[in-house]
């Protein structure tokens, strides 16, 4: 499964780092792209697993989910 999170507060580099490694420690993630030009994450992990859990990963490393 894919989901696209669009994702507020990313400003350089080293915050697309930042929640790339975040969403890659969530369990079931199988491959992260974060684009720091279009502001958004795409996730590609199993069909069972929440997208809250991605989103709370986000948020807990300091970013916004639009």
């Amino acid at each position: 499964m894919k989901t696209i999170l669009n994702i507020e507060g990313m400003s350089c580099e080293h915050c697309v780092k930042h929640i790339t490694e975040a969403l890659k420690s969530v369990m079931g993630v199988k491959s992260v792209k974060v684009s720091l030009k279009d502001k958004k994450a795409t996730v590609v992990h199993k069909d069972d697993m929440s997208v809250e859990a991605l989103k709370s990963a986000v948020v807990t490393v300091g970013y916004e989910i639009l």
